[in-house]
């Protein structure tokens, strides 16, 4: 059965670099070496039913395969992971533990790394944002400086690369224009490791193409 994921079209608040949350999505289905379609959506089409058929909230990604029909990219990467060999360890103590950094990546390290971005692009002119600026940031780097002492000089999170691994990465890149990742030398090196790997290049490469053709 053909896979199809719903992503951003050339309308991406990222403009191609990678940082939208479709990137998930394609970098797991490269990591398992499964073939997959895109359905483009513009955010004018994120309200019509068709769309909020597939999902309720009106965003992006989506996955579907056969009768299956998911949203939340979490959700999604997970059901990758489980789905094709690649992404999980075989041992049930090790995978469950790769699981266990799914969930933080996501509900421990993301959320203040989100408050960021609100800081920045919705709360730009108003009084209160250098406070709230040094209020997150804090937040961030008690979030980064327990990362980096569990991470210590490891490769990776725990054993070889897995889903943990790929969610975590995704969620620190999204500080990569902050300069607050590079107070963090292993976690930089860490998302270099990452973002070297093939898969990603062609994730990576294949989300930019979107914008890239585009903007021709």
């Amino acid at each position: 059965m053909t896979i199809t994921i719903t992503a951003f079209d050339e309308s991406s608040p990222d403009r191609g670099q990678g940082l939208a949350r479709d990137m998930r999505v394609r970098w797991a289905l490269e990591e398992v070496d499964q073939p997959y379609e895109v359905r483009l959506a513009p955010w004018s089409t994120f309200r019509e039913p068709a769309h909020l058929a597939r999902n309720p909230f009106g965003q992006i990604p989506t996955y579907e395969e056969g009768d299956l029909t998911l949203f939340e990219s979490g959700a999604i990467v997970l059901h990758i992971a489980e789905r094709f060999p690649g992404l999980l360890p075989a041992d049930a103590n090790a995978r469950a533990r790769a699981i266990m950094w799914m969930f933080a990546a996501l509900d421990t390290v993301e959320p203040p790394i989100v408050d960021r971005d609100v800081v920045e692009n919705f709360e730009e002119g108003k009084s209160w944002q250098g406070e709230r600026f040094e209020m997150v940031d804090e937040r961030i780097r008690e979030r980064l400086n327990q990362l980096s002492a569990r991470l210590d000089d490891s490769e990776w999170l725990d054993g070889d690369f897995s889903a943990g691994d790929l969610l975590m990465v995704h969620v620190l890149q999204r500080l990569q224009g902050s300069e607050i990742l590079q107070e963090f030398p292993n976690l930089s090196a860490y998302v270099a490791r990452a973002e070297a790997r093939p898969s990603y290049k062609r994730a990576f490469a294949a989300q930019l193409a979107v914008f890239t053709a585009a903007s021709r």
